[in-house]
């Protein structure tokens, strides 16, 4: 008995580009012999071509789409990657992005490789690695109203914009400082490229094992981002006689703090499993995506 291989493919919403991008994925694949899942209420959007229904079976986002999938294949940039991780994260299964945005941080190939892509993961040529997340629980005197997870950050900020967020943060249960602020972010390895970055937070290596505290326009003479170990408990306490706040994590899942709340990030129990097709190292990465020069004064002024 032959083995049965699908893929779940996940994609911009928005763009001209993901239509033409999705319809040679799915022919491809149909030629390879590999099933193609697609989130039916994208479908309907994205694809009018007479012949995609046949070479694709559509899931329910709710029905669990990743499970049983060999990979999650994602057209568009880091939000979109994002948006693949929640599908692809309780089944464990690897997500592989193709960047049709901007700079795509957490993808692994341009949409110039897309053929090339296609063809590695058809003859499995690919590695998978794993990235620490956080989970993240919100209580409110002492009763726990909501959990959630993050492959980037979750953040607290302020829920308005005229207001100010007074935030206490605590690590492994001691008041480290209290201050006024646009919000707090909380960060993984994975997302010190991210929101943390743009926020001051510095970069950090993807196989370093800590976490990371990002205050976002803190008034405050100690503001400065802190790295802790994995093994940490972070909490940001919103004040009881403040402003209420809002949770967001990777910019997906949004959760309303009262006065008074209490969040709490700790090292994620689930990784989220990324395909790596360049085994290059995170440097390299890092030059290439933020397009670093990395020729001294003397290099590039050299008669």
């Amino acid at each position: 008995m032959s083995e049965t291989r699908e893929v779940l493919l996940v994609m911009h919403p928005d763009r001209e580009t993901t239509k033409d991008a999705a319809r040679e994925v799915a022919t491809r694949f149909a030629e390879a012999g590999i099933g193609l899942r697609v989130i039916d209420d994208e479908v309907k959007e994205l694809i009018e071509h007479e012949s995609f229904d046949e070479l694709c079976s559509l899931v329910a986002p709710h029905d669990d789409p990743a499970r049983g999938a060999e990979l999650v294949l994602v057209l568009g940039g880091d939000g979109t990657l994002l948006r693949a991780a929640e599908l692809a994260r309780p089944a464990r299964v690897p997500v592989l992005g193709v960047n049709l945005g901007r700079v795509g941080f957490l993808t692994e190939a341009d949409s110039d490789a897309l053929t090339e892509t296609v063809a590695r993961v058809v003859s499995r040529d690919y590695t998978v690695e794993e990235r620490m997340t956080i989970d993240v629980t919100v209580s409110v005197e002492d009763r726990i109203v909501a959990r959630t997870w993050a492959l980037n950050e979750a953040s607290v900020e302020k829920s308005t914009r005229e207001r100010i967020l007074d935030a206490l943060i605590e690590v492994d249960g001691r008041p480290v400082s209290a201050f006024g602020c646009d919000g707090v972010l909380c960060a993984t390895p994975t997302g010190s490229t991210a929101y943390a970055f743009s926020a001051g937070g510095p970069i950090i290596w993807p196989d370093v094992e800590a976490l990371l505290v990002v205050p976002s326009n803190a008034h405050a003479m100690f503001s400065r981002p802190l790295v802790v170990s994995r093994d940490s408990v972070i909490t940001v306490g919103v004040d009881p006689h403040g402003s209420p706040a809002v949770l967001t994590c990777d910019g997906l899942r949004h959760i309303a703090l009262p006065r008074g709340a209490r969040v709490e990030v700790v090292a994620g129990e689930v990784p989220v499993r990324l395909v790596r097709l360049h085994p290059g190292p995170f440097t390299d990465r890092l030059v290439h995506k933020f397009a670093l020069p990395v020729k001294s004064w003397r290099e590039r002024h050299a008669r």
